[in-house]
């Protein structure tokens, strides 16, 4: 006797892709996907169909999450901060999401985090994503190499957090603001730059938000950046 069809698989693709799309957890659409070619597809117009991924609080390995981004070429916003795991993501990692076709398309991006990148990556990725408006590679160890990168590629930016990014310079982030026209807000919370230089930033862009208004100095005292 022939087995009977379930429920479920009378469904067709693009009602399964939108079942799909409402699992949050990326263990189980990994899981779906190896069920049958047809779950396979609709997985795969899932992550077609979606504007946002984030893999916060997943341990994810570059492998993983390009293959991800790679079926996702909507995507408008990524989000692979470290997760309360330990990231995985290098900069091969970076790298192979700077080859996929959503990467102009990108408007947020966070980094945040991510000890285990460096320049290298973020210079491949950032090179690629010339639409992005929203960047947070705070908690990172990048250096003014990311920030000439950024300047070069990004002219739509509107926010950058650099939280605790302890080797970025004065040299960068006046490039940075020199380039990026549309800049509203820098976050600089636990960096290195003296009160001067943020001066000279507000001087080339008086309505740039420089976050917090209280600028920590090198040796970690707060001064208060002047009130126009």
């Amino acid at each position: 006797m022939e087995k009977e069809e379930a429920e479920i698989d009378r469904l067709p693709i693009h009602l399964l892709a939108y079942i799909f799309g409402l699992i949050t957890s990326f263990t189980d659409l990994a899981q779906a996907s190896s069920v049958c070619r047809k779950w396979t597809e609709g997985v795969k117009q899932s992550l077609a169909q979606r504007n946002s991924l984030s893999f916060a609080g997943w341990k994810m390995d570059d492998d993983s999450t390009a293959r991800l981004v790679r079926l996702a070429y909507n995507l408008r916003e990524l989000d692979i901060s470290r997760s309360r795991w330990g990231c995985q993501i290098t900069d091969i990692g970076l790298y192979q999401i700077s080859l996929t076709n959503c990467i102009g398309n990108l408007t947020s991006i966070s980094l945040w985090g991510m000890a285990r990148i460096t320049d290298r990556g973020v210079v491949k990725l950032i090179s690629r994503a010339n639409s992005l408006q929203h960047l947070n590679i705070g908690g990172t160890f990048i250096t003014d190499e990311s920030l000439f990168a950024i300047a070069d590629s990004c002219p739509h930016l509107k926010t950058i957090v650099l939280w605790g990014c302890r080797h970025v310079a004065e040299i960068g982030l006046r490039n940075l603001v020199n380039k990026c026209r549309k800049l509203e807000s820098i976050n600089v919370w636990g960096t290195r730059i003296p009160v001067d230089c943020f001066i000279d930033l507000l001087n080339i862009s008086p309505a740039l938000q420089i976050k917090p208004s209280e600028a920590l100095l090198n040796d970690g005292s707060a001064a208060v950046l002047p009130v126009a």
